[in-house]
């Protein structure tokens, strides 16, 4: 009974000390980076595939509240791109043969929920899953290659946005919104570091990240590209591809072949853009005051 009892205060006395302790340390927040890739899900990939992984990176600053909700602020870059040369499986639209690259900079505030206690340093609530959503703007400007020239296909009006012939249809810009939404991990490996891992999925309010929408409008084409090259209104028969092309070449890559070309067969459900992230999350340098 001594031995049971001794053991039962000795518990107690290092319960209440690391209470003690963590009430003595407040966590002001934590500035942290991280690293993994992004997918492209839209109109020329609408299965959707995970065959076409880019890189992924942001920097954050998160402030946790009371152990379950933290609120955070991130800034991140990606690059997404897709191929109809990758759509083999359905013929129309490997003859249709789009593609698209663009370069995303992203801005969002997100709450973040944890399903335990969460107190970075502590050893007893130093790991938790979560969940966590917010919002967020995005900037993009899809292009592709056109005899090895840079084009950027906003400007171009590919479906006839700002023409008078489609009065329905207007010029997008290069500015929309994004609504992230995901689950994670996260582990406080001391006082000053902690690591997680999480997977993000993006909402997007605009449809033309990969600029395809609506349908081909060949006779609201300008006459001249950027360059100031004449813009081609003829396809190659050898390549079987519907009327009115551009043939394109994306640079080297390992996620992309070699050629692709955008065409006049654009018919397709509608289908918005948006795109997953799962990150390898690294959590540094956590301010406290004791």
């Amino acid at each position: 009974m001594k031995k049971l009892l001794f053991c039962t205060l000795v518990v107690v006395s290092m319960g209440f000390k690391a209470a003690a302790q963590e009430q003595a340390i407040v966590h002001e927040g934590e500035f942290g980076f991280s690293v993994g890739s992004s997918q492209y899900f839209g109109d020329l990939n609408p299965s959707p595939r995970f065959n076409t992984p880019n890189l992924a990176a942001s920097i954050f600053f998160r402030k946790n509240f009371g152990g379950y909700v933290a609120l955070r602020v991130a800034g991140s870059y990606t690059f997404l791109g897709y191929s109809d040369r990758l759509n083999s499986y359905n013929e129309f639209m490997y003859r249709r043969n789009l593609s698209f690259n663009t370069n995303i900079w992203e801005g969002t505030v997100q709450g973040d929920f944890n399903f335990f206690k969460y107190i970075p340093g502590s050893e007893y609530h130093r790991f938790t899953p979560y969940v966590t959503f917010g919002l967020g703007v995005f900037n993009y400007d899809p292009y592709t290659y056109y005899e090895g020239q840079k084009v950027y296909l906003r400007q171009l009006g590919t479906e006839g946005q700002g023409s008078a012939a489609y009065p329905d249809r207007k010029p997008y810009g290069s500015m929309a919104v994004c609504f992230p939404v995901g689950v994670g991990v996260k582990y406080s490996c001391s006082k000053y570091v902690n690591i997680g891992l999480e997977i993000l999925y993006r909402f997007t309010t605009t449809d033309y990240i990969d600029d395809v929408s609506k349908t081909y409008a060949p006779n609201a084409q300008p006459q001249y590209l950027p360059n100031g090259r004449a813009h081609p209104s003829a396809s190659r028969a050898g390549n079987g591809v519907m009327t009115t092309r551009m043939t394109a070449t994306l640079p080297p890559s390992s996620w992309f072949p070699s050629t692709c070309s955008l065409t006049s067969a654009r018919a397709r459900p509608r289908t918005r853009s948006r795109r997953i992230s799962p990150q390898i999350t690294y959590l540094c340098a956590p301010l406290w005051v004791s």
